[in-house]
């Protein structure tokens, strides 16, 4: 019998849940976090309860779908995966990872992307993923490389952050029979 497409060795995905409010608060309302995101202004724990209790949990109903990231030895939620603009006829998205900075560097977002993406090709059939990374976010570049991403294209001058603008290196990822 197959393995879950969300379990892994160190952790596993799961969907949103109303339990979810506090901690998604707190991250989704760090300014820290907003040069990696088209966000730019708070969310009120109205709009995040709405959001978490309005998902279909259907990709192809809410073109985008968040799991939380869950620590098995003691279920505590690292971080969260998401794909945003998915595109069902071309069958693309963008994959988007943030693993608290404390649970950082123990190979959980590795095995979450990892655990994302061989659902979304091997399960949804997706023919390729994207992501946006800053050239100086070492740490994120070496993650998605490591799980097959490559470069493909540099944006220059792509986010505003902190009053200047930096360059974002584009990566794609297609399934490993189609790539050579």
């Amino acid at each position: 019998m197959k393995a879950s497409f969300f379990a892994g060795e160190k952790v596993h995905l799961r969907a949103m849940e109303p339990e979810d409010l506090d901690w998604m608060y707190a991250i989704e309302n760090d300014p820290e976090l907003w040069d990696v995101s088209n966000f730019s202004v708070p969310y009120s724990k109205y709009v995040l309860k709405e959001y978490i209790a309005n998902s279909q949990y259907d990709i192809f109903a809410d073109k985008q779908l968040r799991m939380i990231v869950v620590r098995n030895e003691d279920d505590k939620v690292v971080g969260t995966i998401d794909i945003t603009d998915f595109a069902p006829l071309h069958r693309r998205g963008e994959v988007g990872i943030g693993i608290l900075r404390e649970h950082q560097g123990n190979g959980y977002g590795k095995e979450a992307l990892e655990l994302l993406c061989r659902y979304l090709f091997d399960f949804l059939r997706m023919h390729q993923l994207t992501a946006h990374i800053a050239v100086d976010n070492e740490r994120s570049l070496h993650l998605f490389k490591s799980c097959g991403f490559v470069e493909c294209g540099l944006l220059k001058e792509w986010w505003s952050v902190k009053g200047s603008f930096k360059d974002v290196v584009l990566l794609q990822c297609f399934p490993p029979k189609n790539k050579g």
